[in-house]
């Protein structure tokens, strides 16, 4: 009974001279938490004695946890060039540099500054997605989820749209194309089966109901062995001749070709525009290689449908990303591909990485087991799958330490690595060159 009558009182506690600059409206909730905790501590005869300090401590702490900043970088040594949980596609510094000053700035977002009128946001995407690609018009959303949510509301409620069974994927985030669709409100109609779907699978179930022909790429997945499919081109054709929508979600997207023979399967947007599509969809923070983004381009008359439909004032881009996607794709029309950060990490050659290997090798030798290898990796966030890459990496080990605590160890310090034959393995293929210093501090640091 007596610890509980000493305990402090609220108003008087947190008048401590140790919270003057703090916020006093957070101090006196962590405060209450804090010490009703304690209460429940003494009740339980957990507690003997009550330290005011220590309680002090205990409020400072938990403050400063919850004002600690959750989003924050890491050096990603995965390989995994399109890492989703490592947030994607680089963004490159200079398009940062541009969209801080005109979101620190008014700006004409949607403005028109020649007519002197209100605009469009679009109209700042539009002009560089003509020139680039040859479409006719297009619009950007928030992701390429609500890319394909909203082609499918505007052009497909109640009714069909035709898909492959070797289409209907499962990616990240239980995100399903038959349910997507039905939540668009669109019919699916199953064609063909999982391994094989021809051209006549197509042609003998198109009816009256019929809205369009789907193709989805197989984000995270291949099929291997007796298997067909229908070229893209083919069933742009046949929607012609049915007078029926045919259109492709692409997943990722990319604009050029691909090393390491990565384009055999993986069609680029321009070589598919070649087949003069209704509609196109892919994401921006990809193979694209900029910021999260749904891009739809396509034919005029159907981007204007969907400019109408009442679900795209939920799914728009704000300016910032506007700003990025607009710089990223121009670097395309340039031709200045190594503003592409993640192009940059794709064709970096055997040798680059090699030295840059060699550099981390040279500076932690000393301090833990380590060696340079040859290994392979994957691109990531459902680009080009199962496809492996050539890398470098180096695996080090320490004493007797099991891989998973050097892995733990090493994350700690934000160094996100992977295992690979019972060693950790930090693979070049996603290492910045101005990373391996930093690098080599946290090495020391763990295990000196």
């Amino acid at each position: 009974m007596f610890l509980l009558k000493s305990i402090p009182k609220i108003d008087k506690f947190i008048k401590n001279k140790t919270f003057d600059g703090f916020s006093k409206e957070l101090i006196t909730k962590i405060s209450k938490e804090v010490i009703d905790n304690l209460r429940k501590n003494i009740l339980d005869e957990k507690v003997s004695f009550i330290d005011e300090n220590i309680l002090i401590s205990q409020v400072i702490e938990n403050y400063n946890q919850i004002i600690s900043p959750s989003l924050q970088s890491v050096i990603n040594a995965t390989g995994i060039i399109v890492h989703t949980n490592l947030g994607r596609s680089l963004i490159n510094k200079k398009s940062l540099e541009k969209a801080i000053q005109i979101a620190t700035s008014y700006n004409n977002l949607e403005y028109d500054l020649i007519e002197g009128k209100r605009g469009e946001r679009y109209a700042h995407i539009v002009k560089t997605l003509q020139n680039l690609t040859g479409c006719e018009d297009a619009i950007v959303v928030n992701n390429n989820a609500s890319a394909v949510f909203l082609i499918l509301n505007t052009f497909a409620k109640n009714k069909e749209v035709l898909v492959s069974r070797g289409e209907l994927v499962e990616i990240g985030g239980s995100f399903r194309v038959p349910e997507v669709m039905s939540q668009s409100g669109a019919i699916l109609k199953e064609i063909g089966t999982t391994n094989k779907t021809h051209l006549a699978d197509y042609e003998n179930s198109i009816n009256e109901n019929t809205s369009m022909l789907m193709k989805v790429h197989k984000s995270n997945y291949s099929i291997e062995g007796f298997t067909s499919e229908v070229d893209f081109k083919e069933i742009v054709k046949t929607a012609k001749q049915n007078n029926v929508i045919d259109y492709y979600d692409m997943g990722s997207g990319h604009m050029i070709d691909l090393p390491f023979n990565l384009s055999e399967k993986e069609p680029s947007i321009l070589e598919i525009m070649k087949y003069n599509p209704s509609l196109l969809s892919f994401s921006g923070d990809k193979l694209l290689g900029s910021v999260q983004a749904g891009i739809i381009i396509g034919k005029k008359e159907l981007i204007s449908k969907i400019k109408k439909n009442q679900l795209l004032r939920m799914l728009r881009v704000d300016k910032i990303t506007l700003c990025i996607l607009e710089d990223n794709l121009n670097s395309y029309l340039k031709n200045e591909l190594d503003e592409i950060p993640t192009l940059n990490m794709l064709f970096t050659s055997i040798e680059t990485l090699e030295n840059r290997a060699n550099n981390l090798k040279e500076k932690i030798e000393n301090i833990c087991n380590c060696e340079v290898i040859h290994t392979q990796t994957l691109i990531g966030g459902g680009t080009t799958p199962n496809r492996k890459i050539p890398s470098v990496g180096v695996s080090i080990s320490f004493k007797d330490f099991k891989p998973n605590k050097i892995e733990k160890l090493l994350r700690a310090n934000n160094l996100i690595t992977r295992i690979e034959n019972e060693k950790v393995l930090l693979d070049f293929r996603t290492i910045q060159e101005i990373e391996i210093e930093q690098i080599a501090n946290i090495i020391a640091k763990v295990f000196n």
